[in-house]
């Protein structure tokens, strides 16, 4: 799944992500640790995985999105 970066807290590495509908949702530091990255900046685009639906969804990987 895709999303954009909305929010990075670089001292927790964590933050929040835009769904392309414009839906909030935030990860933890698992995730952006999961995904190898250093830094993230808000508008890149990034490709998630997630588990669960609705209130539950949790982003469990963010990373660059590449083509």
């Amino acid at each position: 799944m895709q999303a954009t970066a909305y929010t990075y807290d670089p001292e927790s590495r964590s933050g929040q992500v835009l769904l392309d509908d414009g839906t909030p949702v935030p990860f933890d530091a698992s995730a952006f640790d999961a995904g190898g990255l250093r830094l993230l900046r808000p508008g890149q685009r990034v490709r998630i995985e997630t588990e669960g639906e609705g209130d539950g969804l949790r982003i469990t990987l963010v990373t660059l999105q590449t083509f």
